[in-house]
């Protein structure tokens, strides 16, 4: 394997993990997983948030995007109404319950995420991060760039 395979392979595998061991506290302690507080957080941060909204910072579809939201609607965990300058969207905001949820369960995932991390030194999560979020950059900018050829 070359080495930007061997990265590639273990980023996945080191989130596949992660994901799986904070999903699977956040379903214990709060009833939702991961991908749910995920939306959550996205819902309660972007002011007027859209489905659009959600699908342009995960990267998924409109239609995995609007069954996940169906799913926390049903929930109680959000509402849709009506956008008020385009009758074809709708606002996506938190309902009482999701955002008791939401609060709740912040620290719960801060909390997993250190204590899976613990062992690592603090400059070498450091500079992965940064280097995470320049490849994160770079591969949105490849994308935006696709998308306007």
């Amino acid at each position: 394997m070359t080495d930007v395979t061997r990265l590639f392979v273990d980023l996945v595998r080191a989130e596949t993990r992660l994901y799986n061991a904070v999903s699977d506290r956040l379903r214990a302690e709060h009833g939702v997983g991961l991908g749910q507080f995920e939306f959550l957080e996205i819902i309660d941060r972007i002011p007027g948030c859209r489905v659009l909204d959600i699908v342009r910072e995960v990267g998924i579809t409109v239609g995995a995007v609007s069954k996940a939201v169906d799913r926390l609607e049903g929930a109680g965990l959000c509402v849709r109404t009506a956008h008020p300058e385009d009758r074809r969207s709708s606002v996506l905001s938190l309902t009482p319950e999701g955002s008791r949820i939401l609060e709740a369960a912040r620290p719960t995932v801060a909390n997993e995420l250190a204590a899976r991390t613990a062992r690592l030194p603090a400059e070498d999560l450091a500079r992965t991060a940064a280097t995470l979020a320049a490849l994160r950059a770079e591969l949105e900018e490849c994308r935006r760039d696709e998308a306007a050829s």
